[in-house]
């Protein structure tokens, strides 16, 4: 973990870095990173775990971004009654809509509230008929953002801070898989393209809307792309967190080799045939498209995978594989997960191992008796 952490310092060119606390949920190595040079504020997930995390995080540790709006007018009301909290995270918004429930939520008098524009960083061809990234923002183009930019001084109680937008069909998108190269090559044309639009656009949104009110930060980019974002003089900051981990989908990206940080193991319960040993538990599937790059990797003792016809599942786990009949009832198989912070929601405390030793235990969110989504 260390070893990732100041690998991303340095891919970020000096440009620094906002943690994205949804890649760790834990709030002890959120902290721990938070404290290396090079890393500033986190971009928490929800309203609710930024509060939390303001009221627990000290000061100098940076200030919060929530970086998907929320629509919850409890939190909401809690936000706009707590002067601190409201001086240190900023809610994101991408349409009239939000800033008319905002307001709806939290009433016309207390201290005024932080907003980030989410500008949609989407590739968008053939006219808009073919749109290559994540379904986050309507905010395209920039003259759309410099409306909402109005939108936001418009409303008394409401002080614009930031932009934001995640590239996810860079960032988030391996260009160098070794197995399959018409996709490799395609992908990274894609990116090519993606990155010289976006650059482009992304700098004339956030000139328009500083031509509306000036802004404390740009935030842009992700694990993947963090050296092409920081060459954009219109990004001020980064954003990055699941690098920390370096789970299965970072391995194969051309700009970095990530070194993976994050395991959890699993107790061998069956030997159902010569070959073949069965665990228990393991159906941790990662989000997103369902699909093989979503199940866990076993990884230690090497020779064993996944049946394709049960993959990964809650209750047991049957892998096949040379390392299957060397092993025992209650010997443990050990796992990557394909995504980095989803694995705290499974478990509730976190081993630190150093130099082959467990130097510590931390509790996860759920551990601390947090579900945040």
């Amino acid at each position: 973990m260390h070893a990732n952490t100041t690998q991303l310092v340095r891919r970020a060119g000096g440009k620094p870095i906002r943690l994205a606390s949804k890649s760790l949920r834990c709030r002890d190595l959120i902290e721990r990173v938070l404290r290396v040079p090079g890393f500033d504020g986190v971009l928490a997930f929800t309203l609710p775990e930024a509060l939390w995390l303001a009221a627990t995080l000290a000061p100098e540790l940076g200030d919060i971004v929530v970086g998907y709006p929320c629509v919850d007018p409890e939190p909401l009301r809690a936000l706009a009654a707590d002067e601190q909290a409201a001086a240190r995270v900023a809610l994101m918004v991408d349409g009239v809509e939000q800033l008319d429930l905002i307001c709806a939520a939290v009433g016309p008098d207390g201290p005024p509230l932080r907003i980030c524009l989410d500008l949609d960083a989407s590739l968008r061809l053939l006219g808009g008929r073919l749109h290559l990234g994540m379904r986050r923002s309507p905010l395209h183009a920039p003259a759309e953002a410099a409306a909402l930019a109005r939108a936001v001084l418009a409303r008394p109680r409401l002080r614009l801070v930031g932009v934001m937008s995640y590239e996810g069909q860079i960032a988030g998108l391996a260009d160098n898989r070794p197995d399959k190269p018409l996709l490799r090559t395609g992908v990274r044309a894609m990116q090519h393209l993606s990155r010289r639009e976006l650059a482009d656009r992304r700098h004339a949104a956030v000139r328009a809307v500083q031509a509306v009110a000036p802004l404390e930060f740009v935030n842009g980019g992700g694990t993947g792309s963090l050296e092409s974002t920081a060459a954009e003089a219109a990004v001020t900051e980064l954003a990055a967190g699941s690098g920390v981990y370096a789970p299965v989908l970072f391995d194969h990206y051309r700009v970095f080799t990530p070194r993976p940080a994050a395991y959890f193991a699993l107790t061998v319960s069956r030997r159902p045939a010569r070959g073949h040993v069965t665990v228990l538990g393991g159906g941790w599937i990662a989000s997103g498209p369902a699909g093989p790059d979503r199940l866990p990797t076993p990884v230690w003792p090497p020779g064993l995978s996944l049946v394709p016809t049960e993959g990964a599942g809650e209750v047991q786990t049957p892998l096949t594989g040379v390392a299957a009949d060397s092993l025992r009832l209650g010997d443990r198989v050990w796992f990557r997960h394909a995504k980095a912070g989803e694995l705290c929601e499974r478990v509730n405390l976190l081993h630190l191992v150093e130099d082959g030793r467990i130097v510590g235990e931390v509790p996860t969110y759920r551990g601390e008796g947090h579900a945040f989504l």
